[in-house]
């Protein structure tokens, strides 16, 4: 290893440890010893620090022994005589670095300044995580760029940015160099920063580059069952499973040095943009640990092959960049060029199949006015027609392409797609406008992904596309009615009626004993996957995550059990499962992954569940946030009393109906209320549940068991005339 390197990162790493340790001793001096220190809505304590030693810090006392075991890791400062030429003693001290600074940034959140300003957004929450997490799992987001520094202006920062969100990375920002950082440089251009748009600025300072490493010791732990403190498994899963890498921009100071040794031990390598001593043999990492003097327009590239990425990047001949990255793109009024469709105007988007010989693949039509031909601002009536044919093709099939478009469209920059069906509020931005983005341009993209994603089962695609009102609000008839037909069809199904179930296996990427098993009446754990979706993508992918579960005999029909169920899950659950029930969360319930949109727990005390979603952040009645559930019933667990779910669910006739049903359903936050009420209400009423949801408390009501309960007692919840659950 380079002199100069081992050296800076080492003298760096002493350097860090130094102000932790002046940081902590200020922040027991205001704040005392014994005062409660935590990253907001985290249930994995420090996650560095908690993955790599197992140590749960709670109190700000409980860091000192972490602050011995960083100062135990530091190596003396090289000497010219005791230089070593090998990588050790610079890992030890990028080690110590990272532990240091998760205790500068939990001390900020005490004493200031506070993580959270401005840009700035601190640790990411469990919320993010579960939502984010999961794309790291099916792929979408390939890994991130941990971006330290500033480029040399912020005209080149935005091409790197947006080459970034092109190859769908997620760009994590930190430090600055001469008091710029790219965050800063990003925002001055008007570039959108966000969870949202994949651009995420944790901070200025330097020691918010562990909200970066930590964000990927959290997905190790929460996806990929790995257990704190097992250091090796977690280090081993991250240089496998996440696939990021350091792009240091601008001088290359030495507490940057020894973040970047940090980095190293997980196989993330550090590519920059000026002439610093590179480490080319490999080791730790799969391919080069250091590599220099990187031309701006090559960086981006460079980093991909040096971390060994595979990116898969599939060139949509319009005039703006397209990407996932883009999907979270807000358009605000003032930022609009028109808007398709909203309350000032009509507007659809539908998809229909066709006979092979009624349409011509990559017909794409315009019907009426585009862009040009309208005021800037103004409301635009439109119906995007999508008509698609193919040996493959079925009826059932048809609202799965259409919710496609959502994510189709919105991936596009320029474009903001809200909303589905005949109730759509696009937005096209002023920016797009004068890139040359035109109404065309829609039917390039879903004629392109519509190809690219679901080829197997269509063969030809054609897109009409209408502006005129008078044709608009002709088509909106048949349109409606369309849609009618098709949820009758579609709420009709039960899962007495089909032979097969399907499974989902997309989450053993990371929780590899999970088996989701997916029917008619309960969707996937994600809430992403339907039957018919399960059906569509065995259709696509005969070898891919879904497939067909033949339902065998009935074993225990109350309890949703079949032979040929049991049977699938052993095997896909490389044997650590026999049997799972369907509609029990007591006897063998569903394994659970970690993406799971709902938890559902028993409260003893009440004969009755609650149900938390994952957006809730608060303490729950059962005594755990929803993050501490997640953690202990997420990486593919089989847990009796405990079940992830979809949303959903919540809604379905066969939720938990071997253990009394909906009928036991007596505590739920009140945001979950509100988004499913009307769904549960209708399915209360189908079970003879009379005036049900305000039966059920929420956190405004109570918030302990004991509390439940009273408003149980209160409002003669039928939960507590069933038969005892345990």
């Amino acid at each position: 290893m380079s002199k100069i390197i081992c050296t800076a990162a080492i003298r760096g790493a002493h350097k860090i440890v130094k102000r932790a340790e002046d940081k902590l001793n200020e922040t027991i001096t205001k704040k005392g010893k014994d005062h409660q220190v935590e990253f907001p809505n985290t249930a994995y304590f420090f996650p560095i620090i908690y993955s790599m030693t197992g140590m749960e810090v709670k109190t700000l006392a409980e860091f000192q022994p972490v602050l011995e075991r960083a100062k135990g890791l530091l190596p003396p400062i090289p000497s010219d005589k005791h230089w070593l030429p090998y990588l050790g003693h610079a890992l030890d001290a990028g080690m110590a670095t990272l532990f240091a600074e998760e205790i500068i940034e939990a001390c900020k959140y005490l004493i200031g300044p506070d993580p959270v300003d401005g840009i700035w957004l601190g640790a990411a929450d469990d919320v993010i995580l579960r939502e984010r997490g999961i794309e790291f799992v099916d792929g979408t987001a390939p890994g991130f760029a941990a971006i330290v520094g500033a480029a040399p202006d912020a005209d080149t920062a935005v091409k790197i940015a947006r080459e970034l969100q092109q190859k769908n990375l997620y760009v994590f920002m930190s430090a600055e160099t001469n008091g710029v950082s790219f965050a800063e440089q990003l925002d001055s251009k008007g570039v959108q920063l966000g969870w949202e748009t994949r651009l995420v600025p944790f901070g200025k300072d330097i020691s918010a580059t562990i909200y970066a490493l930590g964000f990927a010791n959290r997905a190790a732990m929460s996806f990929g069952a790995v257990k704190p403190g097992d250091f090796r498994h977690n280090l081993l899963y991250n240089k496998a499973r996440i696939f990021a890498f350091v792009m240091a921009l601008g001088k290359v100071d030495d507490e940057k040095y020894a973040n970047a040794a940090g980095a190293i031990n997980y196989g993330f390598p550090t590519i920059a943009d000026t002439d610093i001593p590179e480490i080319l043999p490999t080791g730790v990492c799969t391919y080069e640990h250091v590599v220099s003097r990187i031309p701006h327009d090559k960086i981006v590239e460079k980093a991909i092959e040096v971390r060994g990425l595979k990116v898969s990047i599939h060139k949509i001949d319009i005039p703006v960049p397209y990407g996932p990255a883009f999907e979270g793109e807000r358009i605000r009024k003032d930022d609009m060029y028109v808007e398709l469709g909203g309350p000032k105007a009509h507007g659809f988007e539908f998809v229909t199949m066709k006979d092979i010989s009624e349409i011509e693949d990559g017909k794409i039509e315009l019907l009426g006015p585009d862009l040009k031909e309208f005021e800037e601002g103004s409301s635009i009536n439109i119906g995007i027609y999508v008509a698609v044919a193919g040996r493959k093709m079925q009826k059932d099939f048809e609202p799965i392409l259409e919710r496609q478009i959502h994510r189709f469209l919105g991936e596009a920059q320029g474009i903001f797609h809200m909303g589905q069906r005949n109730q759509i509020r696009h937005r096209i931005s002023t920016e797009g406008y004068k890139l040359g983005l035109r109404l065309e341009h829609i039917g390039t993209i879903l004629h392109a992904k519509f190809h690219e994603e679901y080829g197997a089962i269509v063969d030809k695609v054609q897109i009409t596309i209408y502006t005129k009102e008078p044709e608009v609000e002709k088509l909106l008839g048949g349109v409606h009615q369309a849609f009618v037909e098709r949820d009758e069809r579609i709420m009709g199904m039960k899962d007495n009626t089909v032979n097969l179930f399907y499974s989902c296996t997309l989450c053993q990427s990371f929780a590899p004993t999970h088996v989701c098993v997916i029917s008619p009446e309960r969707s996937g754990l994600c809430g992403s996957v339907s039957w018919l979706d399960a059906k569509a993508s065995f259709e696509i992918t005969p070898t891919g995550p879904n497939q067909p579960i033949e339902k065998g005999d009935v074993i225990d029909e109350g309890t949703g059990q079949w032979d040929g169920v049991n049977k699938f899950l052993t095997d896909a659950s490389n044997r650590k499962f026999e049997k799972v029930s369907m509609y029990s969360m007591l006897v063998d319930p569903m394994t659970s992954c970690g993406c799971f949109e709902c938890i559902s727990v028993l409260l003893p005390m009440c004969n009755g569940i609650m149900t938390v979603h994952r957006d809730f952040t608060e303490m729950t009645p059962c005594g755990m946030k929803f993050s501490t559930l997640a953690g202990s019933v997420g990486g593919g667990q089989q847990t009796p009393g405990f079940v992830g779910h979809s949303k959903l669910f919540l809604a379905s006739n066969k939720f938990i109906s071997a253990d009394g049903g909906l009928a036991r359903l007596v505590w739920m936050p009140k945001e979950l209320k509100e988004e499913m009420g009307h769904l549960i209400e209708t399915t209360a009423k189908e079970l003879g549940l009379e005036d049900f949801l305000s039966k059920i408390a929420d956190e405004t009501i109570a918030t302990t068991e004991e509390e439940v309960l009273n408003h149980l007692q209160k409002v003669n919840h039928p939960a507590l005339e069933l038969n005892a659950l345990i």
